[in-house]
């Protein structure tokens, strides 16, 4: 049986159709670049992507803390300028890193954006404040998230009106060693929804079912995934997947 509720209604443009992973990326494309972004479009796919705050405030479209795993450079993105990382090669293709606003350029309001703020859990909301600035003249569906509860309750605050949601997963890796206790197990329980208050959850797909998700989502919550890659990765408990490496 289909769901149905407000919120469902509302966000009826998240879980519409498939979600592509830092854009359609593989086959020599690589993730959150413009070939990836414009193959999604291509597609009529939304598009998750990430951004990373630069060390003179901009809003830079990349996945990771440092450049060495894509780039032929190495080190941390936030120690560059924007128009330093803009010469920056990657690896295996020529395209260059973009700006959040590029993106909104290139995408021109024909697909939805997901768009991921990268935390460094630090309570720096530097990187929330610049996104929401860009997204002013954002005309497509757009929403924010992150692992970060912090960031996202900074984005409630600043904006109300701009859709927002928490990425999560049972917060059990070797990553969250680094985090303290209690915010493991804020994590964990997702203790903080009363003060984040999320539009929609994007969860882990393995780690599903998961009480708390499945209480947001029995009381008319979006929930998507990730990531799924593999058709059997689309979850019965969610309502749309996030994906890559396959045609969804």
């Amino acid at each position: 049986m289909m769901r149905w509720s407000p919120a469902l209604r509302r966000l009826d443009w998240l879980v519409r159709r498939p979600i592509a992973h830092r854009g359609l990326h593989g086959g020599g494309i690589v993730e959150n670049t413009p070939s990836a972004f414009a193959a999604a479009i291509a597609g009529n796919y939304a598009i998750e992507c990430d951004v990373q705050i630069t060390r003179d405030g901009e809003a830079m479209v990349f996945h990771d803390e440092t450049l060495d795993r894509l780039t032929t450079k190495t080190g941390r993105l936030r120690d560059h300028s924007a128009a330093d990382l803009k010469t920056v090669a990657f690896k295996a293709t020529t395209d260059r890193m973009q700006t959040l606003a590029e993106l909104l350029d290139q995408v021109a309001g024909r697909v939805p954006l997901v768009i991921e703020l990268k935390s460094h859990w630090d309570g720096d909301e530097q990187l929330a404040i610049r996104a929401l600035a860009v997204l002013e003249h954002c005309t497509c569906p757009y929403a924010i998230m992150s692992f970060d509860p912090d960031l996202i309750a900074a984005v409630r605050d600043m904006s109300p009106a701009t859709v927002r949601g928490i990425v999560a997963d049972r917060a059990v890796d070797d990553y969250y060693k680094l985090l303290p206790l209690a915010r493991r197990i804020e994590l964990q329980s997702m203790s903080h929804l009363p003060r984040t208050t999320p539009d929609f959850i994007s969860y882990y797909f393995r780690d599903l079912p998961w009480p708390p998700v499945q209480r947001f989502r029995q009381a008319g919550g979006p929930v998507i995934t990730w990531t799924a890659r593999a058709p059997d990765h689309a979850s019965p408990y969610a309502d749309q997947v996030t994906f890559e490496g396959y045609a969804a």
